[in-house]
């Protein structure tokens, strides 16, 4: 199959949008990346490149670039929501210790450059509406302009049209839970993930940009449905009520926040059909996740890069899509049903099994630090691109 040949459209200009751009170009396709957003902006908020996503960006000669405006991690340590330490988990102890928090603007504008220097066409302010799949595909804008091409990629996000297209329209499940996003300024921190754990609540903190900025992730167990939007705002006032009785480690970073974001937590399914004629998805537009694994980045570079490499070394187009979608599909939905179970843990709310848990987790620490890391290695230690060799 020759890819060089082909007229490609990528919808999205996210992560996996941009890193399968970047695979696509550099195989020789002419490559034309549709974002919706009218310009690249500061979306978003910290990121956790785990060693899985990270070698993905080494492969493509973006490993450096990704280091110089990252804080490589050291450790995630977990605490009582009062603030006692409940157990450290050492990165080092990783099968490639290679685990970076990074701003989203900033790995976006990475990738952004790549792009555009292996001359990806990106244009902007072109959101679809619709999907035609078929041999030769068709995209519909907002606008009411068709486009066809020889490949389209649906790496539309969440509320995919290409998915759509491809599964038809499925109601995703409300998890009771609500999570709110901000950024603080920081004036130095240590290069590691905090986890504060309390009842039905939990708060996830990182450093960013050399510990300038402060990622905050906060999760409450919650009955009332909010909507599923990135973009929502809420007022800190309301975060700062909500953990008002976490302990001051938490609390004066919770103080701290004049701007949040709020969004609903929804499980949806991984995609049925990740492809039909010349139509794929990738990343969120086939199998959404929730975030108590930091693995949505990651599972969207692993895509881009498994895509392109089924597509260049494939006799024809359906075998290569086939190809992608059979090597993808048992690990996203292991790892989209490993964070869907993850939540509970940071949320007990009967003391004694707070307790009970958070000493075994203490045990484990101190008698066999090395399997409490281990036990991740699937993840971790999954190297999409060792078919290479």
């Amino acid at each position: 199959m020759d890819i060089a040949s082909f007229n490609c459209i990528v919808l999205g200009g996210g992560i996996g949008g941009l890193t399968t751009a970047i695979m696509l170009r550099r195989a020789g396709a002419a490559v034309c990346v549709l974002e919706q957003a009218p310009r690249i902006t500061e979306v978003g908020a910290g990121l956790q490149i785990s060693p899985n996503g990270f070698i993905v960006l080494e492969k493509l000669g973006l490993g450096s670039a990704l280091r110089a405006k990252s804080v490589r991690g050291q450790s995630v340590r977990l605490r009582d929501y009062k603030g006692a330490e409940v157990v450290r988990l050492d990165l080092a102890r990783l099968p490639c210790g290679d685990y970076h928090f990074v701003h989203r603007a900033d790995l976006i504008h990475i990738l952004e450059h790549a792009a555009l220097a292996a001359g990806v066409e990106i244009s902007l302010d072109q959101e679809g509406a619709s999907v035609t799949p078929g041999s030769v595909p068709e995209v519909t804008l907002r606008d009411g302009t068709a486009l066809t091409c020889d490949l389209l990629v649906g790496a539309d996000g969440l509320h995919s049209v290409a998915r759509k297209a491809l599964n038809g329209t499925s109601a995703p499940y409300f998890t009771r839970q609500v999570a709110w996003r901000a950024v603080i300024p920081e004036t130095g921190a240590e290069p590691e993930a905090q986890v504060f754990m309390g009842p039905h609540r939990h708060l996830v903190t990182y450093p960013l940009r050399g510990g300038r900025m402060r990622n905050l992730v906060a999760v409450q167990e919650r009955a009332r449905w909010h909507e599923e939007s990135w973009t929502a705002e809420d007022r800190p006032e309301t975060l700062r009520g909500i953990f008002h009785d976490f302990g001051p480690d938490a609390t004066r970073l919770i103080d701290r926040v004049e701007k949040v974001h709020r969004w609903g937590l929804f499980q949806h399914p991984v995609a049925a059909k990740w492809h039909t004629g010349s139509v794929v998805l990738v990343g969120d537009a086939a199998h959404p996740t929730l975030p108590f694994m930091a693995q949505g980045a990651n599972m969207a570079l692993e895509d881009a890069y498994a895509l392109g490499r089924s597509l260049a070394k494939e006799r024809d187009l359906n075998s290569a899509l086939a190809a992608y979608q059979w090597m993808r599909a048992d690990r996203v939905r292991q790892v989209v049903d490993t964070a869907s179970r993850n939540a509970w843990k940071y949320h007990l709310a009967f003391p004694p099994v707070r307790f009970a848990a958070h000493t075994a987790l203490r045990l484990g620490g101190a008698l066999m630090p090395s399997r409490l890391v281990s036990q991740f290695d699937w993840i971790y230690g999954y190297d999409v691109t060792a078919t290479d060799a």
